[in-house]
């Protein structure tokens, strides 16, 4: 059986995602164990005696037998051999080399210690992991996102237009030609771990950072879990190791983890729906608690009165939501050709701006009144005639202004084929553009912020079906 095989099979027949972490410390050893003629193999023994069917997995620290000389090395093989083949065993190496060093390391994790599986860094690339993977029955949890905090100096950092640790989920995949690569993602961040579970929606997470270090555990598990209630490997170390009753601690932990398995936002339109998310549904929630879609009557523009406003200036005074936005419009981009962002003024100004920040993309834009001094261009910002240029606006209704704002760009030489766009009013814009030759890509539609309002009692049916009657009488 391969390690993720023996992960399902063990979290399946215990019930249980809780991986215990066995990080002896000596100085904090009761005085029968202490006395023991192998202190540090005694205390592991007891805490896997007391835990055994409580646990899907054991995660000792390589740092803390190593730090014990030759005494502490014997005792993790001790260990291991002790918990025996029913219970992965995850060795937490972060290991980190290349060619004939990882490859060493490699065999000393599974060779050696007889490891299941081991916790690998990966700053230098494929070159460090690739070793590791080679044995096709054994795990690799690569660190993606860790729960310490100063994890945000590298793991946050922009790489190609996202942050630094959603391009290592991605590599992660690839790694994966065996299956057998997990991630490490801190419980202590859940933005990252929802948006990590939305990158790798079949692979084990090695979730660090509950207990002592203080992270949400209900949130984690409604970030984390998969739609089969698995795919995630808690771990706890000191809260269970160092308790006054290591079992009944473990109990707890379990019987905490598996309420949050059990709550509703464990299928995958749960954890979507939670405010704060970069996902569709998250995203519309923020939307909505800042006041930028607002239901009752408003005079537009036309001089009509509509039952929906949506009013996404409001994103600029709320940088969290602007930042959400961004990632969801840079989640679109990805799948284009251009070469700069061309934001139509005012709304999209902001927007564009950040989406810019996000993508590393450089951006323009259409001025809406050409200035009669200074240099008096139609369109700010560097361009290269030849160049493409993706529109991006706020929201798109009947797309005529849409067709007015692309057209000084093309007079300027630039080509435009898609125009991206947070909300899709579903006014006709999409076939006016099509009509032109351009394509529509659109984050959100107003039926899906209708549906999910209704969906989390936000609004009644019924104001969602005068909405619609609203939109199909325009």
């Amino acid at each position: 059986m391969s390690f993720f095989d023996r992960l399902r099979e063990a979290a399946t027949r215990n019930g249980s995602l809780l991986c215990v972490g066995l990080d002896p410390r000596p100085d904090r050893f009761p005085d029968e164990v202490l006395a023991s003629p192998d202190p540090i193999l005694a205390f592991n023994r007891r805490i896997v005696d007391a835990t055994r069917d409580l646990v899907c997995a054991y995660k000792p620290n390589y740092a803390f037998y190593e730090a014990q000389g030759l005494e502490g090395l014997r005792a993790l093989r001790g260990t291991i051999d002790y918990i025996g083949p029913e219970i992965p065993v995850i060795l937490d190496a972060k290991r980190g080399d290349i060619g004939a060093t990882a490859e060493a390391y490699a065999q000393a994790a599974f060779e050696v210690w007889g490891a299941g599986a081991v916790t690998v860094a990966p700053y230098l690339g494929g070159d460090s992991v690739l070793p590791f993977t080679a044995y096709e029955d054994r795990g690799v949890f690569v660190l993606c996102h860790t729960s310490n905090p100063s994890a945000s100096e590298l793991q946050t950092l922009r790489c190609g237009g996202e942050p630094l640790y959603r391009h290592v989920a991605r590599l992660a995949g690839r790694w994966s030609e065996c299956g057998n690569v997990g991630l490490v993602v801190g419980a202590t961040y859940p933005q990252a771990l929802r948006e990590i579970r939305e990158l790798a929606p079949e692979t084990w997470f090695l979730v660090p950072g509950i207990g002592a270090q203080g992270g949400d555990l209900e949130g984690a598990v409604a970030a984390g879990l998969r739609p089969d209630g698995l795919g995630m490997v808690i771990n706890v170390s000191r809260g269970v190791c160092h308790a006054p009753d290591p079992r009944q601690a473990a109990i707890a932990y379990r019987d905490q983890i598996n309420a949050a398995r059990r709550l509703p936002s464990q299928a995958p339109e749960g954890i979507l729906s939670r405010p704060g998310g970069t996902s569709r549904d998250g995203l519309i929630l923020d939307l909505a608690r800042i006041g930028a879609v607002r239901f009752g009557s408003f005079t537009l523009k036309s001089g009509a009165t509509s039952p929906i406003y949506i009013d996404l200036r409001l994103l600029a005074s709320h940088p969290d939501v602007l930042g959400r936005a961004a990632q969801a419009y840079a989640d679109l981009l990805a799948g284009i050709e251009f070469d700069r962002i061309a934001a139509i003024p005012y709304a999209a100004l902001p927007i564009g701006t950040a989406v810019a920040l996000q993508t590393g993309r450089p951006m323009i834009y259409p001025r809406k009144e050409v200035k009669g001094y200074g240099t008096r261009r139609a369109i700010e910002g560097v361009y290269h005639p030849g160049e493409r240029a993706v529109v991006l606006d706020d929201l798109i209704s009947t797309g005529e202004s849409k067709v007015e704002a692309i057209a000084p760009l093309v007079e300027a030489g630039l080509v435009v084929r898609d125009i991206v766009v947070l909300i899709d009013r579903e006014s006709g814009g999409r076939e006016t553009l099509s009509a032109q030759g351009y394509r529509l890509h659109a984050v959100l539609t107003l039926r899906q912020i209708l549906d999910l309002l209704v969906q989390q009692g936000q609004i009644g049916e019924e104001q969602r079906a005068g909405v619609i009657e609203w939109l199909a009488s325009e």
